[in-house]
């Protein structure tokens, strides 16, 4: 008789957006036609850049006829956006070689799949908050795992410390959910610990371009990160392609355990689970890194952070304590009066149609702090701040 996967009994019973949509779609039922200001979920509101459209037309039009026309791509990206990318990081001072750059369907999808690489009895190390697939993901895959509490007092940014012991490290700078980021130094605690022990970083950089301040946009800025860290990045929030799914990983052939290249491990994962990705959205990925792509993604960018001035106005004026809004495009607050957060949730749900994130569902140490993404409409979000700050002053 077959045995299922006897891990999956000990997930939640649902995930955590998942959770929100159910009460969110209950809400609407009981009040047809009522508009929601929607600041829960990360998805992003603007449409793709002219730049990125221009290039997916372009390699549509190359799928149509015989001298142009791709098929199967190679499992770990096309030449021409490994090499694109590689460039992006070598224009930050980092030297990467194309082929230690993996193009990916996202940075969600790779985060659960390149577990692959790691034997079930390593132990995971996740920070909370924490974006609920780290923690899933791992259970999924039967892995024991450590939480790392952070809060207020640490300013949600944990750093290793002698009674800290795990094979895998999840960091997330700037970080999903809290907007909290590393500087160098703190990231360089990080890698040496991590080089001291043999452990492995898994590095979330999916919102690098959001950083403002002198700070790390990726973790192989830092002396070291080579041996000892693997980057996960996405195009979902940089150059909204949430709908359109496209990301790349980097593992670098420096980083080697138990006498086995990593790199080399994943080629051989990729060649043996994927089929690549399209070429389309490579084409338009590519795009996204040209003068004219950067360019218009970073004015993209510039609307979502008004969004998050326009949130961070009115929580200043309510008297609201927060973190992020500057270096990530999400917003942490206190919940006030000490409510908890699915409380709050339902509160804001309920008397303003204000729809966030409660902080609890990233883990213990979200009880009683709450998320708003500034990936909204701007007119939305204008209303959303008037409606918080009426209801919270």
């Amino acid at each position: 008789m077959l045995t299922p996967n006897l891990s999956y009994a000990n997930l939640k019973e649902s995930y955590l957006f998942y959770h929100i949509a159910q009460k969110t779609g209950a809400y609407l039922e009981e009040h047809p036609g009522t508009h929601l200001y929607r600041m829960g979920i990360g998805d992003v509101s603007l449409p793709l850049a002219s730049a990125v459209i221009a290039a997916l037309h372009a390699a549509v039009d190359d799928q149509g006829t015989k001298e142009s026309f791709h098929g199967y791509m190679p499992e770990c990206g096309a030449p021409f956006l490994r090499e694109t990318i590689a460039e992006y990081y070598k224009k930050r001072g980092m030297n990467l070689s194309p082929d230690e750059v993996f193009v990916s369907s996202g940075a969600s999808d790779e985060l659960g799949d390149i577990l692959d690489l790691f034997d079930r009895s390593n132990t995971a190390l996740i920070m909370e908050p924490a974006y609920p697939a780290y923690v899933d993901a791992n259970i999924m895959a039967g892995r024991t795992i450590r939480h790392l509490p952070s809060g207020p007092y640490n300013h949600f940014l944990p750093l290793p410390d002698e009674s800290i012991d795990a094979d895998l490290i999840y960091l997330c700078s700037p970080n999903n959910p809290t907007g909290a980021a590393y500087n160098r130094e703190q990231l360089g605690q990080w890698v040496a610990w991590a080089n001291e022990r043999g452990a492995v970083i898994l590095f979330d950089a999916a919102y690098e371009a959001f950083i403002e301040e002198d700070l790390p946009h990726s973790i192989f800025e830092i002396p070291g990160a080579q041996t000892c860290a693997i980057e996960i990045c996405s195009l979902s929030k940089t150059a909204g392609f949430t709908g359109t799914r496209l990301g790349y990983t980097v593992i670098p052939k420096a980083l080697e355990r138990s006498g086995l290249s990593l790199n080399a491990m994943w080629v051989r994962n990729r060649t043996t689970k994927t089929n690549g990705i399209s070429y389309i959205l490579q084409r338009g990925g590519a795009a996204v890194f040209t003068e004219e792509g950067q360019r218009q993604i970073h004015e993209n960018i510039r609307i979502y952070k008004e969004n998050a001035k326009v949130l961070m106005a009115a929580l200043d004026e309510a008297g609201i304590r927060y973190w992020g809004g500057k270096n990530a495009p999400y917003i942490w607050i206190q919940c006030p009066g000490g409510m908890d957060s699915w409380a709050f949730f339902d509160r804001l749900l309920n008397e303003i149609q204000v729809v966030g994130t409660p902080g609890e569902g990233f883990g213990a140490c979200g009880e009683g702090f709450f998320r708003f993404s500034t990936f909204g409409d701007p007119a939305d979000t204008r209303e959303a701040a008037a409606r918080l700050l009426k209801l919270l002053k």
